[in-house]
């Protein structure tokens, strides 16, 4: 039993020498083949990389395609390397062809969001810091990545969209800034357009409401109790909350401090005497 093992171990021995002594330096000039390799992949990754970022290209197409460039070229290095030692290569490659099939298969909704991921970052529809809507969710772009991207709303909550639920859906995009809208009602005997101004002030005066786009502050309808007026106005989408809530406190007290009264929902009813008499 023993002496079969050592026959065993004796034949490997053999076997390893004989190749050791016919491929050394085979073995030598692969590894030196494998190290240039992963030498020119490291500085032609970095040229491709430098070259992008020289000309404005998006940081995240720019880092995948320097990293695929240099997949690559360590593959193709590896490949000559097993070539000179005597390996043939194409049963790896054979396989190689036959798992990223299978793999294809098994991550093709992740994949189909890596090429959304690349159509966004080449078509660039918006950017980070733009507010955009998708599919009734809406937020500021905080991050752009290969496979998803991900919103920060008004109430600071994080949402992640997949790349392949925004490629080819209808796209709205207010850039920085959200559109908040607003009402109050004033008597039908108060000055709509001393309200107006008064409200157009308030919006003036308030840091956070944009400049550009403007403002807009008008009638809105004639309601049953009074004259509604209507104002819309553009903030940060991250502070949607506290500007609307300091918006319409301003408002509520610029009409109370100018005497301008503010109706309740009321209905007049007529009774008519003669019909009671009856």
């Amino acid at each position: 039993m023993i002496s079969t093992e050592i026959q065993q171990v004796e034949k490997y021995y053999t076997i390893i020498s004989e190749y050791l002594v016919k491929y050394s330096m085979q073995l030598v000039g692969a590894l030196l083949i494998l190290i240039f390799g992963l030498w020119v992949a490291q500085k032609i990754s970095k040229m491709i990389a430098a070259l992008m970022a020289r000309n404005n290209i998006d940081i995240t197409l720019t880092n995948f395609v320097s990293n695929v460039v240099k997949v690559l070229f360590i593959v193709m290095f590896i490949i000559i390397a097993l070539g000179k030692i005597g390996i043939s290569v194409t049963p790896f490659v054979a396989a190689i062809g036959a798992a990223s099939l299978g793999a294809g298969l098994a991550l093709q909704g992740m994949l189909s969001n890596y090429g959304a991921g690349l159509a966004i970052i080449a078509t660039r529809p918006f950017i980070v810091g733009d507010t955009i809507e998708v599919k009734n969710v809406s937020g500021q772009v905080k991050t752009i990545e290969l496979g998803y991207t991900i919103l920060i709303n008004e109430e600071k909550v994080e949402i992640t969209i997949p790349n392949k639920h925004i490629v080819g859906e209808i796209l709205h995009n207010s850039f920085n800034y959200s559109l908040v809208k607003g009402e109050i009602d004033i008597a039908y005997n108060a000055s709509a357009e001393h309200a107006i101004e008064l409200i157009e002030n308030v919006l003036k005066d308030h840091e956070l409401v944009a400049n550009e786009p403007l403002s807009q502050v008008g009638i809105e309808r004639f309601a049953e109790s009074g004259v509604t007026i209507s104002y819309r106005y553009w903030v940060p989408t991250t502070k949607i909350i506290e500007t609307k809530l300091a918006v319409n406190g301003g408002v509520y007290s610029a009409i109370q401090g100018a005497d301008i009264e503010i109706p309740f929902p009321q209905r007049i009813v007529t009774i008519n005497k003669n019909e009671l008499n009856s």
